[in-house]
C-alpha cells in the first residue's frame, strides 16, 4: 500500500514524458504477459573468476526462441543488490524475454574494469546456455538503471577497436536509465574515483575507456536513453548528451525524459519500464524498423 500511494503521488508529480526516437512499429512483436519461472543465485561465472558470483535467471513459459537481457543494478557501483531489478527482470520475461539478473564486483575493491568483464560474462553464460534455454544467441541485450545503466551502456558501445573488448560478447539493444554515461564530468566525484581507482589526472586514458560517451561509434547497438529530467543525481545532461551521440553515427536511439522527476523516483515510475521493453521488441524482435517523419525528429509527447 506504502508503495502503490508513493507511486500515486509520483504521477501526480509528473506532468508528461518526452519521447523521441521512436519508430512507427514500435510494438510489433510484443507478446505476453506470460507465466515465468525463476531459479534463483546460480553462480554464472565461470571456475578461476576473481570472485564467484551470483544471479536470477528469469525464463518465460513456451518453447522459444527467446531473446534474452542481462539485468545490471546501481548503487554507485558500491553496492545494492540485483534485488532491485526483480520487478523489472520480472516483468520483461513476462513479455517473452530470457533475463539473467547478475551480480558484479564492487568498487572501491575492485576497479574498472572488473565491472564491465562480469557483464561481459554474463553474455558469454546466456550464449554458452542458448541451447539448453532456447535463447536466440544474436538477440541479446542489456539493460541498467544508474551505475547499472552505464555498465549496460559500457557493455553496449565497447567494440572490436576498444581496448577491453571480448569475442562474443557484443549485445544487440541497451536500455538504460539515469545514465553517468561519461564519468569524466565526475572527475572529483567519490564514487567515480572510487571505480577507477585512480584520479583523471593521473590516467585519464582509463577514464575515457570506462565512459560509454567517448566510446560510441557506428557499428553500436541501438539504445533506449530514459531519465528525469530533475535528475540532480546524475544530471539530465548525460541522456542529451548520449542520444546526440547516438544520432551522429546514425545509431537508431530512443529518448525517454519523464518531466518533474528525480534520479529514485525515476526508477519507481512504470512508463519508462514500459517503453523500454517495446523498444526491445523492436530490436530483438521485428526486422529493421522504419523511422517515421512524425518520430524522427523533434519527438513526440506522451500526455
Amino acid at each position: 500500500m506504502i508503495r502503490q500511494a508513493l507511486l500515486a503521488s509520483l504521477l501526480l508529480m509528473t506532468g508528461c514524458a518526452s519521447h523521441e526516437g521512436r519508430p512507427s512499429n514500435a510494438r510489433i512483436g510484443s507478446v505476453g504477459p506470460v507465466d515465468v519461472t525463476v531459479t534463483r543465485d546460480f553462480v554464472y561465472t565461470p571456475q578461476g573468476w576473481p570472485q564467484e558470483l551470483k544471479a536470477d535467471l528469469y525464463k518465460p513459459a513456451g518453447n522459444g526462441p527467446f531473446p534474452a537481457v542481462v539485468m545490471i543494478h546501481g548503487g554507485g557501483w558500491e553496492g545494492r543488490t540485483r534485488e532491485d531489478m526483480n520487478d523489472i527482470s520480472q516483468r520483461v520475461a513476462e513479455r517473452g524475454y530470457v533475463v539473467l539478473n547478475m551480480s558484479y564486483r564492487f568498487a572501491p575493491q575492485w576497479h574498472f574494469p572488473a565491472q564491465l568483464q562480469d557483464v561481459q560474462q554474463a553474455v558469454l553464460w546466456l550464449r554458452a546456455h542458448a541451447s539448453d534455454l532456447n535463447v536466440l544467441k544474436n538477440r541479446i541485450g542489456t539493460w541498467g538503471y544508474s551505475a547499472g545503466a552505464h555498465l549496460a551502456a559500457l557493455a553496449g558501445v565497447t567494440s572490436p577497436s576498444d581496448k577491453w573488448f571480448v569475442e562474443g560478447t557484443r549485445v544487440q539493444a541497451v536500455v538504460a536509465g539515469g545514465t553517468p554515461v561519461d564519468i569524466r564530468y565526475y572527475k572529483d566525484g567519490k564514487l567515480t574515483n572510487g571505480l577507477t581507482g585512480v584520479s583523471y589526472d593521473e590516467n585519464p586514458g582509463l577514464w575515457r575507456e570506462a565512459s560509454p560517451l567517448a566510446l560510441v561509434s557506428s557499428d553500436d547497438p541501438p539504445m533506449f536513453l530514459y531519465h528525469g529530467t530533475f535528475d540532480f543525481t546524475v544530471g539530465v545532461n548525460n541522456a542529451h548528451s548520449m542520444y546526440e551521440a547516438l544520432n551522429a553515427n546514425n545509431i537508431p536511439a530512443e529518448l525517454y525524459l519523464v518531466r518533474g522527476l528525480e534520479h529514485l523516483s525515476t526508477f519507481m515510475v512504470d512508463s519508462p519500464v514500459d517503453n523500454g521493453i517495446d523498444f526491445l521488441d523492436i530490436y530483438l524482435r521485428a526486422t529493421k524498423p522504419k523511422l517515421s517523419e512524425e518520430t524522427s525528429g523533434g519527438g513526440r509527447i506522451l500526455r
